[in-house]
């Protein structure tokens, strides 16, 4: 069996989750600041974020406004609003990216790769064919094409465009 190492993620899983006090998702809903937390989207229910530790070019987090840690505690509007999100984020991605797939995911529990258990996020990751490389083996280094500022504009600006 072949193994993926990210070396890279460990700074993510131990460092930063010992700096947090409290839910950052919460947290930046409140600071009403958007362009520098990178919420690009909010809508009626939910919200879409950067991952600001992306795995990927364009890696983001689709989240409910409520701090909810299971599927079964969201509302029907939480849930029809969070896969409504998902399908406008592939369109808008696919759009400004041009990936070649997605990797789609929720990760519920920590030891499921939860870094923030207690509300619930979906990951969406854009892949393109060979975007795995010899970095992060070589140099311990993932290395991420463009900016989250740029992506944030990309992004911003295609949802903006489509209404």
């Amino acid at each position: 069996m072949d193994k993926l190492w990210a070396p890279w993620r460990v700074k993510y899983i131990t460092t930063i989750l010992k700096k947090t006090k409290g839910c950052v998702f919460c947290k930046i809903l409140k600071q009403k600041q958007d362009k520098k937390n990178f919420i690009y989207i909010r809508s009626k229910h939910c919200f879409c974020v950067l991952n600001i530790y992306p795995y990927n070019n364009g890696h983001i987090l689709i989240l409910p406004y409520r701090h909810v840690a299971e599927l079964s505690k969201l509302t029907k509007q939480e849930k029809q609003d969070l896969f409504e999100l998902l399908e406008i984020n592939k369109t808008l991605i696919d759009k400004v990216l041009k990936p070649s797939g997605y990797n789609v995911g929720i990760n519920l529990g920590r030891s499921a790769g939860a870094g923030y258990p207690d509300h619930l996020h979906i990951h969406m990751v854009p892949r393109w064919k060979s975007d795995v490389n010899f970095m992060p083996v070589t140099a311990d280094t993932k290395v991420i094409s463009q900016s989250l500022k740029t992506i944030y504009d990309l992004l911003k600006d295609a949802y903006q465009k489509r209404h």
